[in-house]
């Protein structure tokens, strides 16, 4: 199974995400959330990943797109997720772009949400998540939606479950279902935007039990 943190920002907890084996750390660009990342912060553990397995991955929601290219260029992501209400159009033109690899992420509540999916080309992993209210963050609000709906799901590309997973339902989650991937991010925090080094090993002693 492979594993996404997102919300990273400091080389700590980055060290720590490499020392647990973790696939990606996600870098997010979004000023209203309390996992937001300085150009000058995400430049630096950039810097600091090239050494190791771990991959960057910018996260952005509904970005200005021209602002999203230089973003892209100058710090030269391989790997985006587009976490908004982005178009087929959008995906295209940074497509065109950029040889980059993008998680684009679908949000559910109900098994009729799946249908979103198949809207897309052109991307190459799903990450559902949790569809969250009008009042709430996109991401990072600690729920989940029922993981039984991806039983009756047929889905062609790689794909991401997010949402509430932490150390307590993460053997659920492998029973369950055994997602291609898990993206986690408020479920290995202390508070919102704060990252805990020891939930993150203590997540990872349960995931790696047998």
């Amino acid at each position: 199974m492979i594993i996404k943190i997102c919300g990273i920002k400091n080389k700590e907890t980055l060290i720590c995400c490499e020392k647990n084996k973790v696939d990606f750390f996600g870098m997010i660009f979004y000023h209203k959330s309390p996992r937001n990342i300085s150009y000058e912060e995400a430049r630096m553990l950039i810097d600091v990943s090239r050494e190791f397995a771990i991959k960057p991955v910018g996260v952005f929601v509904n970005h200005d797109i021209k602002e999203l290219k230089k973003i892209i260029y100058s710090l030269n992501l391989n790997f985006i997720q587009l976490h908004g209400d982005e178009d087929q159009l959008y995906i295209n033109e940074l497509k065109d772009k950029f040889k980059l690899k993008i998680f684009k992420k679908i949000s559910i509540k109900t098994n009729k949400d799946f249908k979103e999916a198949n809207k897309f080309n052109n991307i190459d992993y799903l990450l559902f998540d949790y569809k969250p209210n009008s009042d709430e963050l996109p991401g990072g609000n600690s729920k989940s939606f029922n993981w039984n709906f991806l039983k009756e799901q047929k889905i062609d590309l790689p794909w991401f479950v997010s949402g509430g997973i932490n150390h307590e339902n993460i053997k659920k989650l492998q029973n369950l279902i055994n997602p291609y991937g898990i993206d986690l991010s408020s479920g290995v925090e202390d508070q919102k935007g704060i990252k805990s080094i020891n939930k993150i090993n203590k997540f990872f002693r349960v995931f790696y039990d047998k």
